[in-house]
């Protein structure tokens, strides 16, 4: 299977509608692991259930969901199973998922640590749950367990291979998402090989979904209206870009710079866009600005965050951290904020005026659909 054409990507976009949604941890799993292991799972799905009636109420239709290739790799037929149960909770409520598979977020070696299974390691105050997070500026390159061990990269291959088979032809299932952030942690080009065998076994399998990697590190030039890859990433993003089907990338940026990047992307690809990270309201990347843009402009998206929990993502990155303590943080930045997610472990929401714009925005976007 090649990759799609413009044409086919523009025909499968105008099937399946503007779609927008979440990026999915439980409130009550701190990471990936939590989520797909044997140990806890049946009293976390009661939970997962509660949040996705909440996701439906606001009116989501998808969500982006982290898989965990260790818990493949060491409990595969339970996780197999266990991912298919997640897969019909959001379906009964109406939410399809993006599922993304590799991953260039991580501490360096020093700082690694393997996977446990049971309770997972918890640090209360820390944006992710840990002290040693990838949200921190550490001035070495990040150790990928996965990626820098070929044994594992094979074993990602194989699972990658796989969960596409088996999902293949599930409209439960919208959009593959081959590999978070790649080039992050300062990594550069370590793991493009392995995403290009990795958008290579997704095809093998021929899905009737589309793939994507998104670009995360650029900056906007407003006055040559170009994008512009940051040059440790470069190769590598623009081999993601090269290879999607359908455009995907991060923007925790102000407003300006999101119409930016829209229009250069929009006019470079001319394929349907996807904004699968966003919602930073310390530098303003807010819901009332960012939501009604993406509405607008038909882009997907997917902000971090439905409802606060282990994972703490409403607390600010580490690296930001680092810029308050020594006394760096820009003007304008505001850390009284919450950074990620829209609910309070409550279920209330961190902003009703925020949850009454998306119901209001997601309905009106229903209403034009089915007036076409």
């Amino acid at each position: 299977m090649e990759k799609w054409s413009e044409e086919k990507a523009a025909k499968w976009s105008a099937a399946n509608g503007w779609l927008r949604g979440f990026n999915y941890r439980p409130a009550d799993c701190r990471n990936s692991v939590e989520i797909f292991q044997e140990y806890g799972f049946e009293q976390h799905l009661p939970i997962m259930e509660e949040e996705m009636q909440l996701a439906e109420n606001a009116g989501f239709n998808t969500l982006r969901l982290i898989m965990s290739y260790e818990v493949w790799r060491d409990q595969h037929d339970g996780y197999m199973e266990r991912l298919e149960k997640l897969i019909a909770a959001a379906y009964k409520h109406k939410i399809r998922l993006m599922i993304t598979f590799g991953n260039d977020c991580y501490p360096p070696r020093e700082l690694y640590t393997p996977v446990v299974y049971g309770p997972q390691p918890l640090d209360l105050g820390y944006h992710g749950g840990v002290k040693n997070t990838p949200h921190k500026s550490y001035g070495s390159i990040g150790f990928n367990p996965i990626a820098d061990v070929p044994a594992e990269r094979a074993g990602i291959v194989r699972m990658t291979r796989e969960i596409i088979g088996k999902y293949a032809a599930d409209e439960r299932i919208v959009i593959w998402d081959i590999f978070n952030e790649p080039g992050n942690s300062r990594r550069g080009s370590k793991s493009i090989d392995l995403m290009r065998e990795m958008y290579a076994a997704a095809r093998s399998e021929n899905p009737c979904q589309p793939l994507t990697s998104g670009i995360w590190a650029y900056d906007v030039d407003f006055d040559g209206g170009k994008l512009i890859l940051t040059d440790y990433c470069a190769e590598i993003q623009q081999a993601a870009l090269d290879l999607s089907d359908v455009i995907s990338y991060h923007d925790y940026g102000p407003y300006a710079n999101s119409v930016a990047l829209i229009k250069m992307l929009k006019k470079e690809y001319n394929r349907p866009l996807f904004n699968t990270e966003w919602l930073n309201r310390i530098q303003g990347n807010t819901v009332f600005e960012e939501y009604p843009l993406m509405m607008a402009e038909n882009v997907g998206c997917y902000c971090w965050g439905l409802v606060a929990g282990k994972s703490q993502t409403y607390e600010p990155w580490e690296v930001m951290w680092q810029r308050i303590e020594d006394g760096t943080i820009p003007a304008g930045w505001d850390v009284t904020k919450w950074m990620h997610d829209l609910f309070r472990i409550s279920h209330r929401p961190y902003d009703p005026k925020e949850i009454a714009l998306i119901k209001n925005i997601n309905a009106l976007s229903d209403a034009l659909a089915k007036n076409k």
